[in-house]
């Protein structure tokens, strides 16, 4: 009876890991994606270079697939918390479900009230209360990144709470101590940078496959995929180093408060100054050794500590059972980085070409951009993963565990239900995929057209159904 347990618990974690994973995606794409067309509305506006205007066009249609997305892939998250999670929903909810309703107040409506003037309204209102339409939903899309990572960080390092003695409940004592937990500044930047990166790359890519479409047709690409193609090579260039810094502030502010979670990412068992820094190696928790191990030496002190012999933990520092599983994190870590150290060359490869007046004729460079399409998505994925299995076997900090939060569920019942959200979900997300993959195969054209009302997606209608609103408490956590 013991061991179905322990297997409906791994269901159900794989369960939302599964969902969440699919969600997050989208909205990070869409934070990025609301963000390039305020920039491209405000360019057409300031300079009136039809350009702009035909990219705003082009790229709003993609927007509307993404956002659509986004909100139905969060609205099953949130009853997972009720079905399955309904022990943490309890114990947390008068914390976490106020955090999240307080994106419902805010980012929700804001987005809802403005999201139709920004598809539909260019010729319907004036220019400038298009421009402000656009902004507002860019503004909601971070203001909901805000309380999502609030809530989610809160989760991390908990602070300005109390636990009633009798229901063992989270109680707020001190509401700017639970927003502004420590690491909630070093998450939220890291994660909206992110979002930036990832976009960046897939409107290079997007860019990139244009101009080698062109080549093979033996044409010169418009000048909508140059401008666009330049665009996203800046963003890369200017935000993956600034991202390299912010997670290298992250890392520490998670070694002061999350040690164990750092010894399980870096897989070091002993804690030792002067440590390595460990390039491959297979953590074995039964061993409590890394296998293979293939380290610099003096460079973990280094990163980690910033001093040659900065001490560095170890997780057998810490009990058995309170250990992050290391041989996940230990790897998604690393593909992490090393995505964030190939978007940095690509970066700077492109200001070389820049410099040669090559950035457009290339052939071998617009292909590394197309390889380069998913790679911020995968690392945002790989950042996830390590964030979220690093907190293991906690959902709340050292202070609940992962198997005193889950439902009292069966395991007949939750294999049943994850084998349906998996074909599901690859169904309708693949469908949709498939579909923005196909509409960003058109090069955006001169004289682009406004999105159709009749031809759109029903998001408008998604987003202010009150199933969205209710349980909108649960999107992203």
């Amino acid at each position: 009876m013991h061991n179905a347990h322990d297997i409906a618990l791994l269901l159900a974690r794989f369960q939302f890991a599964f969902t969440v994973g699919v969600h997050i995606v989208f909205p990070a794409f869409s934070i990025g994606l609301a963000a390039y067309l305020a920039v491209l509305e405000g360019l057409w506006l300031t300079t009136g270079r039809q350009v702009f205007l035909d990219l705003y066009r082009y790229w709003i249609k993609a927007f509307s697939i993404v956002f659509g997305m986004g909100v139905v892939s969060g609205l099953v998250m949130a009853y997972e918390f009720g079905t399955n999670w309904s022990i943490f929903s309890k114990k947390a909810g008068p914390i976490t479900g106020v955090l999240l309703s307080y994106e419902v107040m805010t980012a929700f409506f804001l987005e809802a009230g403005f999201l139709g003037v920004m598809l539909f309204g260019m010729n319907k209102v004036g220019r400038g209360l298009h421009f402000a339409a656009t902004c507002c939903v860019s503004i909601g899309t971070l203001i909901s990144t805000t309380w999502i990572l609030a809530s989610n960080s809160w989760m991390q390092t908990p602070r300005g709470y109390r636990i009633d003695p009798t229901s063992g409940q989270f109680l707020p004592d001190d509401w700017l101590a639970i927003i502004f937990n420590p690491s909630f500044p070093y998450r939220l930047v890291h994660m909206t940078l992110a979002a930036f990166l990832s976009v960046a790359f897939a409107v290079g890519a997007t860019g990139a496959w244009h101009m080698l479409k062109s080549r093979r047709e033996g044409k010169i690409s418009s000048e909508p995929v140059r401008v666009m193609f330049s665009m996203a090579m800046w963003m890369a260039t200017i935000v993956a180093p600034v991202q390299i810094l912010v997670g290298d502030a992250h890392g520490l502010n998670t070694l002061k408060y999350q040690p164990a979670k750092l010894a399980a990412m870096e897989g070091d068992w002993t804690s030792e100054g002067h440590a390595p820094e460990l390039l491959f190696g297979i953590p074995n928790m039964k061993t409590e050794h890394t296998d293979y191990a293939v380290g610099i030496p003096l460079v973990g002190s280094l990163i980690l500590t910033h001093s040659l012999d900065g001490k560095v933990p170890g997780m057998k520092d810490f009990p058995r059972d309170q250990r992050p599983p290391s041989q996940i994190i230990f790897f998604s870590f690393r593909i992490m980085v090393a995505l964030g150290m190939l978007m940095l060359l690509v970066g700077l490869w492109s200001l070389w070409h820049r410099r040669n007046n090559t950035l457009f004729t290339s052939p071998l460079f617009h292909r590394v951009a197309l390889a380069m399409a998913p790679a911020g998505f995968l690392a945002l994925l790989c950042g996830w993963v390590t964030t979220e299995v690093g907190r293991q076997p906690w959902t709340v900090y050292g202070l609940l565990r992962t198997a005193d939060s889950v439902s009292p569920v069966v395991l007949s019942s939750m294999a049943v239900s994850m084998t349906i959200f998996v074909i599901v979900y690859i169904f309708v997300f693949g469908s949709g995929l498939g579909i923005l993959v196909r509409m960003l195969g058109h090069e955006p054209k001169e004289g682009e057209s406004n999105p159709d009302p009749a031809q759109a997606p029903e998001i408008l209608a998604i987003r202010t159904h009150p199933a969205v609103v209710n349980a909108s408490t649960g999107k992203g956590a």
